[in-house]
């Protein structure tokens, strides 16, 4: 798994390419995941999801979540994001009934912004 590392501290943006790859911890700093890529909502510009990998090895049987990307925030001393979502919250996700990779479904957002106690991200 590549460990990505933002260069420039002082700098309020990322980009994509460091977010790609980037582990995510549990708060006490156990191993979750890795960000595979993020969900960009096209018309508020905002980033709904971080589509997190996890399981699996060597990329073999992981699995794909999409996480709000509120969910995440990053730690500079980790090199990576912490979460607090549980394995039992991402195992009860509400199912998305479409590609969840490629459409867009507000019913479902909805359902997944409220399952994580959210605000909803295009408000």
């Amino acid at each position: 798994m590549t460990t990505n590392t933002v260069t420039d501290t002082a700098s309020t943006h990322v980009s994509s390419r460091d977010v790609t790859g980037t582990e995510v911890y549990s708060p006490t700093g156990d191993h979750i995941g890795t960000i595979d890529h993020v969900m960009i909502d096209k018309e508020s510009g905002k980033i709904g999801y971080a589509v997190m990998g996890f399981g699996g090895f060597l990329g073999l049987g992981e699995e794909h979540m999409p996480v709000p990307w509120a969910k995440l925030s990053y730690d500079t001393d980790k090199g990576g994001y912490v979460t607090d979502i549980t394995k039992e919250q991402l195992e009860s996700l509400p199912p998305r009934e479409d590609d969840w990779a490629r459409d867009r479904d507000r019913r479902w957002e909805m359902q997944a912004h409220g399952h994580f106690g959210l605000p909803y991200y295009w408000i």
